[in-house]
């Protein structure tokens, strides 16, 4: 079993290194184009299979590690999100469909739970609580977003866009802060936050940049 587990690991790493590559590649590719399109479902598929590999084994005698399984789930959301944002630009689509909701549901489930964990950790003796309580409290902000947008997507002409590239981002904020901490073996709170502080200002930036652009076209 244990080998299997071993094996395991070293797929979740793999996959989660074409992952960490494709996704800093088409941060310098031209956004929309044929390249940037391929690499980046190569990014999604490959983020979401590292992450479902290490679900089970996060739950694994000897591997238990709640927050590894709870930002495994969180980075699967983020890049779900992120793709279904892409169906938004169709001027046939009217309104979110029942997917949309159950993934950001779903989402505000988890993100309420470790954010009352993170909480809790105030007051008893919790593990890195603060870091529970950072990345419950940005589930919740993302998926309280997300509502916002699937209720008003036709009235802001680059919300769509913006929405994906927020959520992308995050992800590959997140499979950095991954290699960070597992490959580098640096399990500090640092290493947690800092990589989500500079994804925040990457976010900010081209979340300004495409506005930028779209006003200019106007």
């Amino acid at each position: 079993m244990e080998n299997s587990i071993t094996i395991a690991i070293y797929l979740h790493a793999f996959l989660g290194g074409i992952g960490l590559l494709t996704g800093i590649g088409n941060m310098v590719l031209k956004k929309g184009s044929r390249l940037h399109v391929r690499i980046g479902k190569v990014f999604a598929v490959s983020i979401i299979a590292s992450c479902l590999i290490i679900l089970p084994i996060a739950c694994m005698p000897n591997h238990e590690s709640l927050f590894l399984f709870l930002i495994s789930l969180f980075t699967i959301y983020l890049v779900l999100i992120g793709r279904r944002a892409l169906t938004f630009k169709s001027r046939l689509k009217v309104k979110a469909e029942p997917m949309d909701f159950i993934i950001t549901i779903l989402m505000v489930i988890f993100s309420v739970g470790m954010f009352l964990y993170g909480t809790y950790g105030f007051f008893a003796p919790v593990s890195d609580n603060l870091l529970y309580f950072i990345f419950g409290g940005l589930g919740l902000f993302l998926s309280i977003k997300n509502f916002i947008f699937y209720r008003n997507f036709k009235d802001v002409k680059s919300s769509w866009l913006t929405t994906h590239l927020t959520h992308m981002i995050a992800a590959l904020i997140a499979s950095i802060t991954a290699f960070i901490v597992a490959g580098l073996k640096l399990w500090t709170v640092s290493a947690w936050v800092l990589p989500s502080v500079i994804g925040t200002l990457l976010i900010i930036y081209w979340r300004l940049k495409v506005k930028g652009k779209l006003s200019k076209t106007r």
